[in-house]
């Protein structure tokens, strides 16, 4: 998912009274996607939502009065991507159901809505809400089977979550303007403690297994992220560092349907990216080693097939600016 907006602000104080209740709607539409939305009073409805694009992150914050917003199996129907929603309320409790699922977050907390089930979402007094865009892709890259955490409330005083949500709120306040590179890499560091804040809060409740299975696919992962950049890593070594035997390492990512030399591949794929979009100069060739590449032409070959452009291509891509937008 790319956000080609950087920067836009929307508001309904000039918008005459009997259509301020549809412009609301259009902005909702605009900024996340379409949802059904009532209010309390129509037409002395106040609302205001500012938004940044930064890569692959959505990051806005809204300002209004009170509102129900329903995300039902029609919209679904016409979506194209698979999104979350990270919800932060900062002035007044909101009220999620979803799933079967329904939760009150009061401020010091934060949720996340699936954009890819119906749910409802509404806050009875005035609210002011950091609002965190990411695409499904992008979560599962870092945090395993993240559709467990939604429909649940997490604790943001505290640990890596208190860490995510002052960083969310110091980005919606100095990000704007700051150039497409410090966007680019912004958006990367707020997933990174977004999966940080999550996977340090598993869900209770859980069957056994389950929660044994994900807890080692966790720190799995950890490992291999620490160790992208080293010649040895093969399943022996993460088997051994993990405390699991090789065998059931193997069992455990059957059930994620892949291998775990697809896995340690795919993690390589995605940190050579990162270095690319980070605007990291130098032969390619360098990129392709540090990351266990034998050589620059596989690299370029399975980059392609993965991302549907060469190394060459991704990294001229981001090395263009890109405008800043506003909107009254």
């Amino acid at each position: 998912m790319s956000h080609s907006v950087s920067s836009a602000r929307y508001s309904t104080a000039h918008t005459p009274r009997p259509n301020r209740a549809s412009h609301w709607s259009e902005i909702i539409a605009d900024a996340y996607f379409p949802l059904n939305l009532d209010f309390r009073e129509p037409l002395h409805f106040n609302g205001k939502l500012s938004r940044l694009g930064l890569g692959a992150v959505g990051l806005s914050r809204l300002t209004s009065d009170p509102a129900r917003y329903e995300r039902r199996a029609r919209h679904i129907k016409q979506a194209r991507d698979e999104e979350y929603l990270v919800t932060i309320p900062k002035a007044s409790a909101v009220e999620f159901r979803q799933m079967g699922k329904e939760v009150r977050c009061e401020p010091g907390g934060f949720i996340i809505e699936r954009g890819d089930e119906p749910y409802r979402f509404m806050y009875a007094r005035p609210n002011d809400l950091f609002v965190l865009k990411v695409g499904k892709s992008e979560l599962s890259e870092r945090v395993h089977q993240p559709d467990r955490f939604c429909a649940r409330v997490f604790d943001a005083t505290r640990g890596p979550a208190r860490l995510f949500t002052s960083m969310v709120e110091h980005a919606q306040h100095n990000a704007d303007g700051a150039g497409a590179l410090a966007e680019e890499t912004l958006g990367r560091q707020l997933l990174e403690f977004l999966a940080l804040a999550l996977t340090d809060n598993a869900p209770s409740g859980e069957e056994a297994a389950t929660a044994v299975r994900a807890g080692h696919l966790d720190r799995i992962d950890r490992f291999l992220r620490a160790n992208l950049k080293s010649p040895d890593l093969t399943p022996d070594l993460i088997a051994v560092a993990c405390g699991i035997s090789k065998r059931y390492l193997h069992d455990l990512y059957r059930g994620k349907n892949l291998t775990v030399s697809q896995q340690i591949r795919e993690y390589r794929l995605l940190a050579a990216r990162d270095q690319l979009t980070a605007g990291v100069r130098g032969p390619l060739s360098d990129i392709a080693y540090r990351f266990g590449f034998p050589d620059q032409a596989q690299f370029s070959r399975v980059f392609k097939a993965r991302f549907g452009r060469s190394p060459s291509q991704y990294r001229a891509g981001y090395a263009q600016p890109r405008a800043t937008i506003r909107r009254p």
